[in-house]
């Protein structure tokens, strides 16, 4: 019980510095701590972790895998107002499964997916990925893509379309991302968009500074993830 403790309000502690960098970007950047959702990321934790993030506050959880996400899924379906976000790539032939367990699919990477996710029939908010740097084992869409990818979400009522989301090159230098960040912004503001998911426990502050709406947490909360 002791150990359960201390977990709980370690998870807490983490929970207040991240809120705490969060408020100091947007006050930086002359923005709202309320314009920013935080989605912790819980991939490879387990239920009772996501239990106890919740427990600290957390209402947004952001997961990879469909697979993984179905086994923790029965353990949570208490949490009241929570929200999951699938982050990670998504197959088009995994669509209704993911249609059925998440309220957001953040990874949206061609048209074909947003036509599968339609057809699952399900209310579901929705990102595009834009892959925007060189690295083979990034994923998304080209920039070229977007129009298709928008006009197949745009013809569904059931699918919100909120907005783009980006993974930049990985660095311990937090302004290395900066560039990534811009530049998908400027493509959100072409296409008339205002949702940006963007920053992670690195960067967060660069992202908020270059306007993200969404930043995605994992390790500055949970610490390191279990080894698979």
């Amino acid at each position: 019980m002791d150990s359960v403790l201390r977990e709980t309000s370690a998870i807490r502690e983490r929970v207040e510095a991240v809120e705490s960098r969060i408020r100091r970007a947007a006050e930086r950047a002359g923005r709202r701590r309320e314009e920013i959702t935080l989605i912790a990321v819980t991939k490879k934790f387990p239920a009772p972790v996501i239990r106890e993030a919740y427990d600290a506050g957390l209402r947004h959880f952001g997961e990879n895998y469909v697979q993984e996400f179905e086994q923790k899924s029965p353990e949570l379906s208490d949490l009241s107002g929570a929200i999951f976000h699938l982050i990670g790539r998504l197959q088009s032939n995994k669509a209704r499964r993911a249609a059925a367990l998440f309220q957001s699919i953040d990874a949206v990477d061609s048209a074909r997916l947003a036509t599968r996710l339609a057809q699952a029939g399900r209310s579901l908010e929705v990102m595009i990925e834009v892959k925007l740097s060189d690295e083979e084992t990034k994923s998304g869409a080209a920039p070229e893509q977007l129009p298709e990818i928008i006009e197949a979400l745009n013809r569904s009522a059931n699918l919100k379309l909120l907005g783009l989301m980006t993974m930049p090159p990985w660095s311990e230098d937090p302004e290395i991302s900066r560039p990534y960040f811009r530049k998908l912004r400027e493509l959100a503001r072409r296409y008339g968009l205002t949702g940006l998911s963007m920053g992670m426990s690195h960067d967060l502050e660069v992202g908020i500074e270059e306007g993200a709406t969404h930043v995605r947490v994992g390790t500055a909360l949970f610490g390191r993830r279990p080894k698979e």
